[in-house]
């Protein structure tokens, strides 16, 4: 590793990084930048979020994720649907949903009404399991599991997970109809992503305290199905050895389990820069000098 060189880059070639950190088994190595005093958007790393919350729940035994998510959704929203569109959206389960493998989904709600604009897309392929990425997955298993709990889902995640994580400064989005907007709309400080790593690359352990399970998190960062990155789990990628969260302006954090190492920055490029993950892979990711 050698964080000074990849510091160096980001300066030399003006990239829009906020701040990064460095953690490795369970010691702040290398921190650039502000990483812990401003909230910045995290986008699609929200997504990530929301699957430690379903695991929570699944360790609970409050869902099943084998089921069709129409179980798990209002009833209001299900019974308006025409009986073709139900007989489709019976083959959805929870798990194509968490791993993106619902063909024909566009790639947002809209209007006024989100569950029922999702419920009423034609799915022509509904049994093809294949990559398919859409922020309406996402937003269908965070309704599905606000129904599974019976209570917000935003308040479940601020007890659940960012209160014992010590994360007191957030924000997030709801859809229009007030569920927890599931793929996007999250605000953290680069420090306080980094602990949603931690967490994981401890094996749901924080603080000697088991949140999360390690069989849920096993399947979560498994490579469920193949994308053209290393594969993708429950709304978690798997890459480089190990698995990240990713948000769509470069916001990142790589967990590398067998080393320990957490590697979170948040930036905003909406531009095409390789020439950024690239320097994270040579820099942060590799062995090497420290």
């Amino acid at each position: 590793m050698n964080f000074d060189a990849f510091v160096a880059q980001v300066r030399e070639n003006g990239w829009n990084v906020f701040g990064a950190e460095v953690w490795e088994r369970g010691r702040l190595l290398h921190a650039f930048g502000d990483t812990r005093d401003s909230l910045r958007e995290i986008y699609s790393i929200t997504k990530s979020v929301l699957s430690v919350a379903v695991g929570m729940a699944w360790d609970r035994g409050l869902i099943d994720l084998e089921r069709p998510v129409l179980y798990d959704l209002p009833r209001t929203c299900v019974t308006r649907m025409f009986a073709s569109q139900r007989a489709v959206f019976e083959k959805i389960t929870l798990r194509r949903l968490l791993t993106m493998s619902v063909q024909d989904l566009p790639m947002q709600a809209e209007g006024a009404h989100w569950v029922d604009y999702a419920l009423a897309c034609p799915l022509v392929r509904p049994e093809e399991a294949s990559f398919h990425y859409s922020n309406i997955s996402a937003y269908l298993v965070s309704v599905a599991l606000t129904e599974a709990l019976g209570e917000d889902l935003g308040g479940f995640i601020e007890r659940q997970i960012l209160a014992p994580l010590d994360i007191t400064r957030y924000a997030y989005a709801r859809c229009p109809e007030g569920y927890f907007d599931g793929a996007t709309g999250m605000k953290l400080t680069v420090h306080d992503v980094g602990k949603l790593g931690r967490l994981l690359c401890a094996g749901g352990l924080w603080k000697g305290e088991r949140l999360l399970s390690e069989a849920y998190i096993r399947q979560a960062t498994a490579a469920q199905v193949p994308c053209m990155e290393g594969g993708y789990g429950y709304l978690i990628w798997r890459e480089y050895g190990g698995f990240s969260f990713h948000g769509k302006w470069k916001q990142r954090c790589f967990v590398l389990p067998d080393r320990e190492r957490v590697v979170t920055l948040l930036s905003h490029i909406e531009a095409p820069c390789p020439e950024l993950t690239d320097s994270v892979v040579r820099h942060l990711l590799s062995e090497g000098t420290m």
